[in-house]
């Protein structure tokens, strides 16, 4: 059974410091937020990949500030123990601080956050210590951040180069001197997500960066096997929904079209409360 403990931003710090592995995975709604909570998640992230998995759109970048508000108070009533982080979507904090920073409050204020994710490095540093400041913690995130895919062209590896590994380790220090209390890497060599994790003193939560980080996340959808319109090198499939669903519905149609669904079991007599 489950640990029943809450996790807090210091518990995970400490998990780091135990050498105990976190582990993280996607929700965007109070069944799937309780489920994951039940099965023993130490963080649950509202991402704002719900554009593409639960939306239909082709990246994460038609995600709105209400959208991803809506997400995350449906999740926070499914979910007791597991820390939640809430993403913040695309312009919703790149404008201005004070925006920013306005917007990071909805989060916790409307939502019941308990964190925001912001994608970006020194660039992102300000803002992040504002917000740390007045008391809302972030995760950062590098490596391959989904808000800036049109600059990087596709989905692809970061810090490939010297100078790219350089720059990343940079903005990793700039994050952490700026208040995050962990950082996601996306899609990176293992072994610079080794040496990230390394020179920092908060928690790295993997995503394609090999085996080597404080934690590991995934897209939910794509680790039941949900999503299907590609499939990332790092999303090991756990199960293989999409048939089973796709069974199971199958199945349904032709019990209704043969008039085997519903039974008389399965009917009411009148008698009944």
């Amino acid at each position: 059974m489950a640990e029943t403990k809450k996790v807090t931003v210091p518990s995970l710090m400490q998990m780091k410091r135990r050498g105990e592995k976190i582990a993280a995975l996607t929700a965007y709604d109070a069944t799937m937020g309780a489920l994951l909570d039940e099965a023993g998640l130490d963080l649950i992230l509202v991402g704002d990949s719900a554009a593409m998995v639960v939306a239909g759109y082709e990246t994460t970048l038609p995600m709105t500030l209400d959208a991803m508000l809506y997400h995350t108070a449906a999740v926070r009533r499914g979910v007791k123990r597991a820390l939640l982080v809430a993403d913040m979507p695309f312009l919703s904090y790149q404008v201005t601080v004070a925006e920013a920073v306005r917007n990071a409050g909805r989060f916790f204020q409307e939502a019941g956050a308990e964190a925001v994710k912001i994608e970006g490095g020194q660039e992102m540093a300000e803002t992040i210590r504002c917000l740390t400041d007045v008391g809302m913690p972030v995760l950062g995130h590098l490596g391959l951040t989904p808000q800036s895919i049109r600059k990087f062209g596709g989905y692809v590896l970061q810090g490939k180069t010297a100078q790219e590994a350089e720059r990343l380790l940079t903005d990793a220090q700039a994050l952490v001197a700026a208040g995050v209390f962990a950082i996601v890497l996306e899609k990176i060599p293992a072994e610079l997500g080794k040496k990230v994790t390394e020179s920092v003193s908060v928690p790295t939560i993997g995503i394609g960066a090999g085996p080597y980080c404080d934690g590991q996340i995934l897209v939910t959808h794509d680790m039941l096997g949900l999503f299907e319109k590609f499939r990332p090198k790092f999303a090991r499939r756990y199960a293989e929904l999409a048939r089973v669903i796709r069974q199971a519905c199958s199945g349904y149609v032709e019990d209704v079209k043969r008039g085997q669904f519903p039974s008389l079991e399965e009917s009411y007599t009148g008698e009944e409360e």
